[in-house]
């Protein structure tokens, strides 16, 4: 049996949040329908300082669960080094996201949906950010409440 990496402060884990949000590209979205039917899909991101930046196509499950209610789960990384993200999110058409925003979404996923019609952009404002990685992180696993990083 290995010995346990001691607990990150909260410090350490904003950086390494921060970090992975610059840095990463994939997350996984779970949505919800009016129904209740939940939704699971990875989208790719990009994070402008504010916000999550994620296209998909109108018509998707996604997409669609988000209107009107908007609120949204995202996670990125694997099982023992978690970003659990809560938020709410707003459709974006291509043609009426800020040119900086659409330009570091290019930039960062080489690829540009501006001029693809069934396409929208998702932008995820987080409320909530947890990070933890083993048992001993779960305790002070919050980060971000109320869309306010924790000292």
């Amino acid at each position: 049996m290995t010995p346990q990496e001691q607990a990150r402060s909260r410090e350490e884990r904003r950086r390494d949040t921060l970090a992975r949000l610059a840095d990463d590209k994939d997350s996984w979205v779970a949505t919800t329908s009016p129904d209740g039917q939940p939704c699971l899909m990875p989208l790719s991101f990009a994070w402008d300082g504010a916000a999550l930046l994620m296209c998909t196509r109108r018509t998707n499950p996604t997409a669609r669960n988000l209107t009107p209610r908007g609120e949204v789960v995202v996670t990125l990384g694997h099982t023992r080094d978690v970003v659990h993200i809560e938020g709410a999110a707003e459709v974006v058409e291509g043609s009426a996201l800020p040119t900086g925003s659409a330009d570091a979404f290019a930039a960062k996923l080489r690829w540009d949906p501006r001029d693809r019609h069934p396409w929208v952009y998702l932008r995820i404002t987080p409320r909530v950010v947890k990070a933890w990685r083993e048992v001993n992180e779960l305790k002070d696993r919050l980060i971000m409440n109320d869309g306010r990083w924790l000292d």
